[in-house]
């Protein structure tokens, strides 16, 4: 068994495809990657979108798993809507990768006040505007060596990145300091991989379903499940962050304006994923979550 692997062609989505491979063949099943090229690689819009922003970078390679041009499809788990395409489901969730951010400068100097920051996440522009007032937030677009090269030019005098990302891709920037949860709370499955598969490939599924990893399977299954509950959609100023204890899953979300006032946070724990997906989304509901984050989408 030859499995083929659909993925996107960026330098990051290869090399996540390339650590479930590496994966695969410690099972002694060898894999290779089918890069495919998605509508958001191609600069298409998310309007009018049934799935915002996310469907763009998955669409083609889910619709090239559902008619057997590859036999899985490797994501970052935070690029998933938030739920399963008809016939397609995730097979396995691999061990999470460190799921925080890091804010990143161009040297050892502390960024002070007045420094440029840029990102292009509304969840990451929110967090750095509530806790981190002296900083000017500005959006910036691409993909981590792009966004890199802007800083290196100086462009912006910082960056917010994924640990996990510049991790997968070994890159060390010359400064780094890891943002704690009480200053950036990540996006929902951020660090993790999700693996899709055809739900009626057994062979496929038997096969994948031992790559799963049990605490980063709940810890995405809560996460996941809280967007769905708060009416899923595009890239949100939501921060959702899980963790298996010994009485189930302890959840906590934070929802803010885009301008980072107005925040809301919960925190839950409940013997199911699901369970505390629906008791954290309740708790923000009741505190104005609801107009929020449809102010975020219209904008």
């Amino acid at each position: 068994m030859n499995l083929r692997i659909g993925t996107r062609r960026s330098r990051l989505a290869l090399a996540q495809a390339d650590e479930v491979a590496s994966r695969l063949l410690e099972l002694g099943v060898p894999s290779e990657a089918v890069p495919i090229v998605t509508a958001g690689d191609r600069g298409a819009s998310a309007v009018g979108s049934l799935t915002g922003i996310k469907g763009l970078f998955v669409g083609e390679i889910v619709e090239a798993l559902r008619r057997g041009e590859v036999d899985l499809a490797v994501h970052s788990a935070k690029d998933l809507p938030s739920e399963d395409p008809e016939g397609i489901v995730v097979g396995a969730v691999p061990e999470r990768a460190d799921p925080f951010d890091v804010l990143v400068g161009r040297s050892q100097e502390v960024l002070g006040p007045g420094a440029v920051i840029g990102t292009s996440s509304l969840r990451r522009q929110a967090q750095l505007r509530r806790f981190h007032p002296d900083f000017e937030v500005v959006p910036l677009r691409g993909n981590v060596d792009t966004r890199l090269r802007k800083l290196e030019s100086g462009q912006v005098d910082g960056l917010v990145l994924a640990a996990a990302g510049l991790h997968r891709l070994g890159v060390t920037p010359p400064s780094f300091r890891p943002l704690p949860l009480e200053e950036m709370v990540p996006a929902p499955g951020q660090g993790a991989l999700a693996v899709q598969v055809r739900a009626d490939d057994a062979a496929t599924m038997e096969v994948v379903k031992r790559l799963d990893h049990a605490r980063s399977r709940q810890a995405f299954d809560a996460e996941r499940s809280l967007v769905g509950a708060l009416g899923g959609g595009c890239s949100l100023p939501l921060g959702a962050y899980a963790e298996r204890r010994e009485a189930g899953v302890r959840l906590l979300a934070v929802v803010l304006r885009p301008d980072g006032s107005d925040l809301l946070w919960a925190q839950a724990e409940a013997p199911s994923p699901g369970q505390v997906a629906l008791e954290v989304a309740r708790s923000l509901m009741a505190g104005g979550a609801e107009e929020i984050l449809r102010a975020a989408r219209g904008s």
